[in-house]
């Protein structure tokens, strides 16, 4: 009889599978509670301490790590001195193993748990069983997924089945190792995830935000039509389900894209500064054109896209509240791509439903960001921790002779909100919670502040009275001056520059009020 061994920490499916098994005439070797909730089901099952003929011990640290278990799965059917070597010591072999590890990542990701209760969570046996069975894919079929418990009964009642004819047994035999392989292979990029998990977490126990080597492990969420350009093959890979932009819930809408994705993080980027405020971002090419707050999602709406309605065509929009009707209603009046915010009421789903080609993304941006920035370079990545995701006026001096007003203390904040997520060089123009002006990209800070005072005057806004963000300091006056003749009263920057004093004392030249954060918003 073939025989399967099963040890698993996530039951799910697992009655069915083992029962499935059973019918095809598999001889089942269990541990623990895997072994306890089997015979419960009424399933007979066989301890593997009864197969080892040695019982479980240090605390179940041992029970699997034996001759008898690992002589099973790694001899090679195809070879008699492999065969007759087990058969000497009285080993049999095992068909099938599944197996999935105890929950490493969860139980470290619970606040105030103990060093000593995750190390007790570093799986062993488990992945040592995966291993040994992958390695002998050819003879042995290993499971690490429950998804994967239905396609492999399939496999094995196709290969129980009496053939046809030898073209058709040959064609199953063949399924069922090429099945076989695939499965070698998840077991491998699972097992690899699992180590870097668990090397993180003893780098973060020793204070080491960046280890010497940094083992990074992303799971396929979704396979692309194509990347930035249709000649460009791509792929969405998450960290872990949950996480990110791959726990987004999508409503409604065509499948995401490449751009789409990107699009997405930079909407939900720009609205993160933001908190709990009502808050709502149009995003073109992962940079703002339009951002803005307001007492409901509508009015945070409209005054996002009056910044730049021209530039919103084709965009992604993020709100930072549910979405209702009259918004919905608004948004269905423009062409966008995308639309994310925490929740659509179901009239909104209904609204923009009916406009086909919208894909609408229920999540909250604050929930979903990773913990760590990584950019592909050639050759490598960069890493970096992400910033910090709502911004405040914590630590800003004021250095100008005149103080900021209220008026202009509320609009410098959400300037610097505002411009955090612009593309740099960056320079935002804003007033009464709108962004009016957004200059982004630019080589020169002059530029970027000449772009956003067109955008501005473009779309018919009145600069004066306005507030400036920027995203880095000003090296020179000129951005000073240039702001001053628009009609800017008050700038918020991070200060810096070699010549600070001198961009100061345009600012006292022209009665303008000028605020240092000390912190630096470069986006690249």
């Amino acid at each position: 009889m073939p025989v399967a061994l099963l040890s698993v920490s996530d039951k799910s499916g697992l009655l069915p599978f083992a029962q499935g098994l059973r019918d095809l005439g598999f001889t089942l070797l269990s541990t623990g509670g895997t072994a306890k909730a089997l015979r419960e089901a009424g399933l007979a099952v066989t301890d593997v301490s009864e197969a080892t003929r040695f019982p479980e011990m240090l605390d179940g640290r041992v029970k699997t790590l034996h001759p008898v278990v690992h002589g099973g799965l790694l001899a090679r059917r195809d070879l008699p001195t492999h065969m007759a070597a087990i058969a000497a010591h009285g080993i049999e072999p095992i068909d099938l193993v599944c197996v999935n590890l105890y929950p490493f990542r969860e139980t470290a990701a619970k606040p105030g748990i103990h060093a000593d209760e995750v190390i007790e969570q570093i799986d062993i046996g488990g992945p040592s069983m995966l291993r040994s069975a992958a390695k002998n894919f050819d003879a042995v079929t290993v499971v690490v997924d429950p998804a994967d418990y239905g396609r492999v009964l399939e496999s094995l009642r196709g290969l129980a089945a009496p053939a046809g004819d030898a073209a058709t047994a040959e064609a199953v035999a063949g399924g069922a190792r090429t099945m076989r392989r695939e499965l070698a292979e998840k077991v491998y990029a699972h097992t690899a995830a699992y180590d870097a998990a668990i090397a993180a977490w003893f780098a973060a126990q020793r204070g080491e935000r960046f280890p010497e080597r940094l083992s990074l492990s992303y799971e396929r969420a979704q396979s692309l039509r194509y990347g930035e350009n249709p000649d460009q093959a791509a792929a969405f890979y998450v960290e872990r389900p949950g996480v990110g932009l791959g726990a987004l819930q999508q409503l409604g809408g065509k499948e995401l894209s490449f751009n789409n994705l990107l699009d997405l993080e930079g909407a939900m980027l720009a609205i993160d500064p933001f908190g709990t405020e009502v808050a709502c971002a149009i995003v073109k090419h992962t940079t703002p054109c339009g951002v803005a707050t307001g007492r409901t999602a509508l009015e945070a709406y409209q005054k996002a896209l009056a910044c730049d309605p021209v530039s919103a065509f084709g965009g992604i929009i993020a709100c930072s509240v549910p979405v209702d009707e009259p918004c919905a209603q608004a948004i269905a009046s423009l062409f966008v791509e995308c639309v994310v915010a925490p929740a659509f009421t179901p009239e909104a789903v209904l609204v923009l439903s009916a406009k086909k080609n919208v894909r609408l993304l229920q999540g909250s941006a604050r929930e979903l960001a990773p913990s760590l920035d990584v950019k592909g370079v050639r050759g490598g990545v960069l890493v970096q921790e992400r910033s910090r995701p709502v911004i405040d006026a914590t630590d800003w001096t004021v250095v100008s002779t005149r103080r900021p007003t209220d008026a202009e203390a509320t609009d410098l904040l959400f300037a610097w909100r505002a411009v955090a997520s612009v593309k740099s060089n960056a320079i935002v123009l804003a007033r009464d919670g709108a962004t009016i002006g957004i200059g982004a990209g630019q080589m020169s800070r002059v530029d970027a502040s000449f772009l956003a005072v067109h955008k501005a005057q473009a779309a018919g806004h009145a600069t004066a009275g306005a507030a400036l963000g920027s995203d880095a300091f000003f090296p020179f006056r000129d951005g000073i001056d240039q702001a001053a003749a628009a009609g800017v009263t008050a700038i918020v920057q991070p200060g810096g520059s070699v010549r600070d004093a001198e961009v100061i004392a345009a600012a006292n030249e022209h009665g303008m009020a000028m605020v240092f954060t000390g912190r630096r918003t470069f986006r690249h």
